[in-house]
């Protein structure tokens, strides 16, 4: 393998590493940083991989460690390992000697797949070289070997699949983690003999099969037109329309923006960072209920032109009874759009305390009488008047009507079975409902400072009240996540049901769903799309017809253009600390998004 002189530009490609998908660098600098990653791509070799370990598959399967043994660039290749899914991170450098590595081992026991990284200057001490064996005897192991290749034969016994690259650079850390999880394939062969275990022409092929992690340039987009973004951005930060943002974009597969603008809250100065977890209200309808729907449908376990009251005894003596699934999910059923059931609360409904008498947590010092939702909500759902069917009216109570059916069909929560089916399988790390579950609040972005109904700042407490009284999982609203884990759901639902050698949908599934299925709106079956009616420029001026996604309350949107092969998701807390419309007056969203639209069209042309 040729050896590359990195002198003269090294600077520019470490100073790429954080920033290269928030596009920070000038055109001319990506080029020559996207031509070294290149190099270092095109010669990376895959070796030992028979049983095709690499890319790794069934991750809700797998439990992760990255252990260094003395790779200088740990930090940021741990960073890429972790855009793909949970991993936890040990370094050599904490067990200095021998006896200390087998406290690593005992460290290690309840993981069962091991990354192990280290440079060619390591490959030679024999502690190393027994650690990754005996870790090897009864785990799944994975070399990743940085440097000089005469290093080779001491992994003769060595039956893990190993990458190796002979950079030991910042951005070979960027490159080789994506080669493990199939962001990256690798085709090179050895070109020397090394060993007579790795001899010339060794090596195997992999095809990507996830999100690559990459520069614009490298989906011929100039990072100059998209630099417009970081002004609108801050245009609505500056004008108090949000306290912060962060934007993605994924084009062809690879993410080529993700950056944070801003902050927590106009108090809180903690900037907003990329990996931040969001309240993202309505987009739950389509990044959990309609998901589901789709795979019950896939599995004819659910019928769109079945009614409701098929499906939930309740409803079969009311109006209810005879609308269809199909009218639910198209929001033509009738519904009225909204019950503003915080309005009726008495004092003697909810309590600062829990207990038996008062289970469901509603916020922090606010909990709501037991069988709420049974005795209060569900009954003024289902007996609210039908108003308007066959016409097109939005409401949230086609998603509670949803929850309630893909729940008694799967048999189980709605928020298990989304995490079970679509969540661990994809890698994504934050999607999921009530956050403070699982998260430090300091991850989690606040929404609004609630003065009226719960009376505290909202922080991982869902912020639609309706979601809140049923104790945050909900089938309209409650569903919290972060930027890169929405682009790992899209670019799947873009893939048309394909990700990380996983088929999650039938192609023609995605296109029913996400196609125009009214002659009265443009919507699809759950998903909100392009408006034919270009007066409305929605949802943005340059989108094309055949964009597909959603909104959400809170100052959030997703939204899939397969004519561009576009992922488009924008993040906020435009509710903080208490709503305003600024952020739909002042046309953020649809801005940024032709701003990304432009700059694909002019690298197309």
């Amino acid at each position: 393998m040729r050896k590359n002189n990195l002198a003269g530009i090294i600077a520019i490609s470490f100073l790429a590493l954080f920033t290269f998908t928030a596009c920070a660098q000038n055109h001319q600098q990506n080029e020559q940083t996207l031509t070294i990653l290149n190099t270092i791509e095109n010669n990376t070799v895959l070796l030992n991989n028979h049983e095709n370990i690499i890319p790794l598959l069934n991750l809700d399967k797998k439990n992760i460690a990255s252990v260094s043994l003395g790779l200088t660039n740990q930090t940021i290749f741990d960073s890429l390992l972790n855009k793909y899914t949970k991993i936890t991170s040990f370094s050599s450098a904490n067990y200095q000697n021998s006896a200390a590595l087998n406290d690593l081992e005992d460290d290690l026991k309840y993981f069962n797949t091991i990354i192990i990284s280290l440079p060619s200057t390591a490959a030679n001490e024999i502690r190393n070289i027994n650690l990754i064996k005996n870790l090897a005897s009864n785990k799944q192991v994975i070399v990743s070997l940085f440097g000089d290749g005469r290093t080779l034969p001491s992994f003769d016994e060595i039956k893990a699949p190993i990458v190796w690259t002979d950079q030991n650079t910042p951005l070979a850390a960027e490159i080789i983690p994506q080669v493990i999880f199939g962001g990256i394939g690798v085709s090179k062969k050895l070109t020397a003999n090394f060993s007579p275990k790795y001899t010339a022409n060794s090596g195997f092929t992999t095809l990507p099969i996830r999100l690559k992690y990459t520069l614009p340039e490298d989906a011929n987009v100039n990072t100059e037109n998209l630099k417009e973004i970081d002004k609108i951005a801050n245009e609505a930060i500056n004008a108090r329309a949000t306290p912060g943002v962060v934007v993605l974009v994924a084009k062809d597969g690879k993410v080529i923006f993700n950056k944070g603008y801003g902050t927590h809250t106009y108090d809180d100065r903690s900037p907003d960072k990329v990996n931040d977890i969001f309240d993202l209200a309505s987009v739950t309808k389509i990044a959990a209920t309609t998901p589901i729907v789709m795979h019950l449908f896939e599995e004819k376990k659910l019928k769109l032109d079945t009614n409701i009251g098929a499906y939930i005894p309740k409803a079969r003596a009311t109006a209810m009874n005879n609308i269809q699934v199909r009218e639910v999910m198209l929001h033509q059923a009738g519904f009225i759009p909204y019950i503003p059931f915080h309005d009726a609360i008495k004092p003697t409904d909810h309590s600062a305390d829990s207990s038996a008498a008062f289970p469901t947590k509603v916020a922090d010092g606010y909990y709501i009488r037991k069988d709420y939702f049974k005795d209060v909500m569900w009954p003024k759902m289902l007996n609210a008047p039908i108003k308007t069917r066959g016409k097109y009216v939005y409401s949230d109570i086609s998603m509670y009507v949803m929850k309630d059916i893909v729940e008694r069909i799967s048999g189980e929560p709605l928020n298990q079975y989304a995490s079970e089916i679509f969540y661990q399988p994809l890698g994504m790390q934050t999607a999921g409902f009530l956050p403070r579950n699982r998260f430090n609040k300091d991850r989690i972005i606040p929404t609004e400072n609630d003065t009226y109904f719960r009376k505290t700042l909202l922080v991982g407490y869902v912020h639609d009240q309706g979601a809140a009284l049923v104790g945050g999982i909900s089938g309209h609203a409650g569903l919290f996540a972060s930027s890169n884990d929405l682009a790992i759901l899209y670019q799947m639902l873009l893939n048309k049901g394909t990700y990380g050698g996983q088929q999650y949908f039938k192609p023609e599934t995605v296109d029913m769903f996400t196609q125009r299925q009214s002659p009265v709106s443009r919507r699809g079956l759950g998903f909100d799309r392009w408006d034919p009616d270009l007066t409305k420029k929605y949802p943005s001026e340059l989108a094309s017809s055949q964009t597909y996604g959603h909104t959400g309350y809170t100052g959030t949107c997703v939204w899939v253009d397969p004519s561009r092969d576009l992922v488009y998701i924008f993040l906020s807390n435009r509710v903080n600390p208490s709503v305003t419309d600024k952020l739909s007056t002042m046309k953020i969203r649809g801005r940024i998004e032709d701003v990304i639209n432009k700059a694909i069209d002019k690298g197309t042309k």
